[in-house]
């Protein structure tokens, strides 16, 4: 019997076959290295991650220059920033943890403090409710979108307890199952945390803020589907939008650029 058929019989592959094998793994690894390289080479380029780097880097000044401190609503928009601080993560931006087919579905706005020390407000008049098994997030149900009169939108706020989820900073007033207590604009909800759930990412301390969408049966849609959300660039009155961003979000009477990355439901 030929040896070929031999090796078929016990189960061996021929040895050209193993180094075809091999060679095509690694073909894989190095395009995949290499990609990973290009990424990060266009990342460090990028001039948005340029105060990423001065963020976490700088000293106290340097980080102070990056904080937006906004307590008043913007000309002409509905919403008031719902706490200060450097808002590094835009909503669509592709950047890790993200990436250009799942972006940022909200902002993030990075805290100059450390846990439980920078407030977070409401955005906009509405119904707080957090769910039972919530340790860190609150979502604020808003009746008529300022926007888009007629429909309903919700406002999701979330990492506002400690690393561990031992001590949360969501005020005493909204302990876990609150449902549809009336929260006027500024309402002081709690503060700004690095819980990150079950995750083994650790993150910086910050609140991330998001607009989402109604279901159409009077429930929010699912947060973490990009398509499910809404730009907050002209509910705030700043340029947010991933595409836009040139230097440090501030208000402006024209927020959204033509390239701005858009779900849906905008």
């Amino acid at each position: 019997m030929p040896d070929r058929v031999k090796e078929r019989l016990s189960g061996k592959l021929p040895r050209r076959w193993l180094v075809a094998a091999g060679l095509a793994i690694a073909a894989v690894v190095i395009l995949y290295g290499g990609y990973q390289m290009f990424r990060l080479s266009r990342t460090v380029q990028d001039p948005r991650n340029q105060t990423f780097m001065q963020w976490f880097s700088g000293n106290e000044a340097t980080r102070e220059a990056l904080v937006t401190a906004q307590r008043e609503a913007c000309p002409g928009a509905p919403f008031i920033l719902p706490a200060d601080g450097y808002i590094g993560l835009l909503y669509g931006d592709p950047r890790g943890p993200y990436s250009a087919s799942r972006p940022h579905q909200g902002i993030d706005i990075f805290s100059p403090t450390g846990p439980g020390e920078t407030p977070v407000y409401a955005a906009y008049d509405g119904y707080l409710t957090r769910e039972a098994d919530w340790t860190s997030s609150v979502i604020i149900r808003v009746p008529d979108d300022p926007l888009q009169p007629g429909r309903q939108i919700w406002l999701y706020y979330a990492h506002m307890a400690n690393q561990a989820g031992t001590e949360d900073f969501i005020e005493d007033a909204f302990p876990p199952g609150t449902h549809e207590v009336f929260v006027p604009q500024g309402t002081l909800i709690g503060y700004t945390g690095d819980y990150n759930g079950n995750s083994l990412r650790r993150v910086s301390v910050h609140l991330h803020f998001s607009i989402v969408l109604d279901d159409g049966q009077g429930h929010y849609r699912n947060e973490l589907e990009f398509a499910n959300t809404l730009d907050p660039s002209l509910y705030l009155g700043m340029d947010l939008n991933y595409a836009c961003v040139e230097g440090i979000p501030d208000c402006t009477p024209d927020p959204l650029c033509a390239e701005a990355i858009s779900s849906w439901g905008n």
